[in-house]
């Protein structure tokens, strides 16, 4: 028993393929669970990706345009609801002609689909942020994985009538490499991101000065920065933001250059 145990740990924490006159015979990736996270720095250079965190990139993992030295970003938003500020949010990006990817849950499709079809009017990415919001660092099922991601797709195609832009994101940022590899076979690019901050809880939203500063101090090139629409701070800020992104020199660029 104490064996099988420690074969089971073994199996669990490393990619192990054996090879038969050349064909796999199976594959196990590490399912060690991880929560994203970058390294900070005010310099404006691009945040470095920890040494333990190498495995993405093999699995299709994203988290800035590395090596990039031009001023780029990435816009990126996670929205499972609609508080009246999402739509503030696009009223800027359209202002600015800025492109960014909404990582979207099926609840914000079912209840407000006008809203969404109005992001893919307006040539944002709608992404895959899962149908519910799990953790999925807790999933090593490959079909419960695919559940998740294929039920958004479902439902973008059902009450949208178009289809769900090839990019993911873990929700809470919570994954394993496992996962990354099955998002992978989906024909995901898994999306993290090289700056955030906390704009997330409504009942306590920073104060719109300080947020400006913070961004605009830990901004750097190729930027993936991730945003909360539904932040009335973000929503009162995004426009001087653009604007003030424009002013250093900056453009918006959509996932797909990012990944091309």
């Amino acid at each position: 028993m104490k064996l099988k145990r420690i074969i089971g740990s073994f199996l669990a924490t490393l990619t192990v393929c054996l090879f038969l006159q050349g064909q796999p015979v199976f594959a196990m990736e590490d399912t060690t669970p991880y929560n994203w996270y970058f390294k900070k720095n005010e310099s404006h250079e691009q945040p470095p990706l920890d040494s333990c965190l190498e495995f993405i990139k093999k699995q299709d993992g994203y988290y800035l345009d590395e090596g990039c030295k031009e001023k780029v970003i990435y816009l990126t938003f996670d929205a499972g609801y609609e508080n009246g500020n999402i739509a503030r949010i696009l009223d800027a990006l359209e202002k600015h002609h800025a492109p960014a990817a909404f990582f979207v849950l099926e609840n914000l499709i079912k209840r407000n689909p006008e809203l969404v079809k109005r992001m893919t009017a307006e040539g944002h990415l709608v992404c895959n942020h899962t149908a519910r919001h799990p953790d999925m660092s807790a999933i090593t099922d490959k079909a419960l994985f695919q559940k998740q991601l294929t039920a958004l797709e479902k439902c973008m195609e059902e009450v949208i009538g178009s289809t769900v832009a090839p990019f993911y994101r873990p929700p809470q940022g919570r994954f394993t490499e496992q996962n990354l590899h099955f998002a992978k076979e989906m024909g995901y690019k898994t999306i993290f991101w090289s700056y955030a901050y906390a704009d997330w809880d409504n009942a306590r939203q920073p104060d719109p000065k300080w947020a400006m500063e913070q961004i605009l101090a830990h901004t750097h090139p190729g930027m993936v920065i991730l945003l909360h629409p539904t932040s009335k701070t973000n929503a009162d800020i995004m426009d001087d933001l653009l604007s003030a992104w424009e002013g250093e020199g900056y453009r918006f660029a959509p996932l797909t250059e990012l990944t091309a």
